[in-house]
């Protein structure tokens, strides 16, 4: 996506898939493009606002009060607890990336979020099991290993539930 596409097409962008897909590679380019063509976007990372390896589901649903409230308080990984509050300024371009950002609920939010008239669009990634598992333990190390099975059933359940395939506006991969 260049800069002018996603400056002309989003006032908020989700993109969702499974861990080691491509979702924060794919905001940070996203991210880049814009701010190359003299935009100040956002990034809300739904990785913030899960609380632990077993908050899937409870991120999800944290997206819409994150954005209906314009803050939240950042999930520290390291101490097992929230730590600051970070805002969300009510200005566009927003994008929204992670595991459990595509659901109706997210989308509806982050259309009150853009206001009337606003652009919302949601992009599902698809990546090969292997090489997502490769990808996910090269980000995030062996800390990460252990925890694979387990976040892999919650992205089951979780995607069952909400099939974000389908309310997306396109698929990457």
């Amino acid at each position: 996506m260049g800069a002018g596409a996603a400056a002309r097409g989003f006032d908020v962008l989700l993109i969702d898939g499974r861990s080691g897909s491509g979702k924060t590679s794919l905001a940070d380019s996203v991210f880049a493009d814009l701010e190359a063509a003299g935009h100040r976007p956002q990034v809300l990372r739904v990785e913030d606002l899960y609380p632990g390896w077993d908050g899937l589901a409870e991120g999800s649903l944290a997206v819409a009060n994150a954005l209906d409230e314009g803050a939240y308080r950042r999930y520290d990984w390291i101490a097992g607890e929230f730590a600051e509050l970070r805002t969300i300024a009510p200005r566009p371009p927003l994008v929204i990336e992670g595991c459990g950002a595509i659901t109706r609920e997210n989308l509806a939010a982050a259309a009150r979020w853009a206001g009337p008239g606003g652009r919302v669009r949601a992009v599902w990634i698809e990546c090969p099991a292997g090489e997502r598992r490769a990808r996910a333990i090269a980000r995030d190390g062996e800390m990460y290993a252990p925890h694979w099975e387990r976040w892999a059933a919650q992205e089951d359940a979780h995607y069952a539930e909400h099939e974000p395939w389908d309310l997306a506006d396109g698929l990457a991969g």
